[in-house]
């Protein structure tokens, strides 16, 4: 009897699917974790080229709507403002630049917020039928973020120059404060990505949410000092990264320091709970999408 030999490859990783937690076995998930995260790099750019293209593919406008938001609040607020509509305080730089920046890093908060579920979501059928690691829908999420954030950066450049701003030194610290508000974003983002998936009410919730967390930030007004507001200002996770981010961005001086260095460290703790959540609970929600 002649021997064949085997075509199939032999080095094949083996993958053991077992009932047991994986929470029983920590070092193990963190290890898995970051080692399918380094995995997910070039899958995640794919997503992002993908993603980008078809976003932009079918619109007039093109990338004309990564400016539109920012620019639309913009010229809201400054209009009832310049009108006394509405009195917003006394900003140390020109109200348009204040308004203007304010909108600017809170569209980079919603981006990083909403990315996850939305990645999720319109990957519903991949991921049922296709294994890959899921850190890869994350990054591809940041990857936008990023991407809106440089398309952006124009406008903050064009209302420099527009109202002379001179930027301070400490704008070298700016990319610390959009990396805390990021990572804020996506931990909200990432946290509710299983219940999103599992429940629509929460994408459509998530959208009343930030609207009204939007006046609950000091984005079109100054800080306030007085109670109960002043309060409300300092319970607000994303006040204390946008305000100091955009004090490093224009005048130089931080009043909100010690609220950053806090809320930057509860967010980084709670990001990695998040994506261990998020490691955990996927697989379930895959095989209820996929029954």
């Amino acid at each position: 009897m002649n021997q064949v030999k085997s075509s199939l490859p032999t080095n094949l990783p083996e993958v053991i699917y077992t009932p047991d937690s994986h929470l029983r076995k920590p070092g193990k998930l963190i290890r898995d974790m970051f080692s399918d995260l380094a995995k997910s790099k070039e899958l995640a750019w794919r997503l992002f080229m993908r993603n980008i293209s078809a976003m932009y593919r079918q619109t007039m406008l093109g990338y004309f709507w990564a400016f539109l938001p920012p620019i639309a609040t913009t010229l809201v607020w400054v209009f009832l403002n310049s009108q006394k509509i509405v009195s917003m305080g006394d900003t140390r730089i020109p109200y348009p630049v204040y308004v203007m920046i304010g909108t600017l890093l809170w569209q980079v908060f919603l981006d990083a917020l909403n990315s996850p579920l939305r990645l999720v979501t319109s990957s519903k059928a991949m991921l049922a039928k296709v294994n890959f690691p899921r850190e890869a829908l994350i990054i591809a999420g940041i990857y936008e973020v990023f991407f809106n954030l440089l398309i952006r950066a124009v406008l903050f450049i064009i209302i420099l120059i527009c109202f002379k701003v001179a930027v301070p030194l400490t704008f070298l610290f700016a990319p610390i404060g959009i990396l805390s508000l990021i990572m804020l974003g996506l931990m909200f983002g990432i946290l509710l990505t299983p219940l999103g998936i599992l429940y629509q009410d929460f994408g459509k919730g998530i959208m009343i949410i930030t609207s009204l967390w939007f006046f609950l930030t000091p984005i079109v007004y100054p800080p306030p000092t007085s109670f109960p507001a002043n309060m409300i200002t300092k319970l607000n996770p994303v006040s204390p990264l946008l305000v100091t981010t955009r004090d490093w961005l224009t005048i130089g001086s931080v009043e909100h320091l010690s609220g950053f260095i806090i809320v930057t460290v509860i967010t980084f703790i709670l990001t990695l709970m998040g994506w261990i959540f998020y490691r955990i609970s996927m697989p379930h929600l895959i095989a209820r999408l996929g029954a």
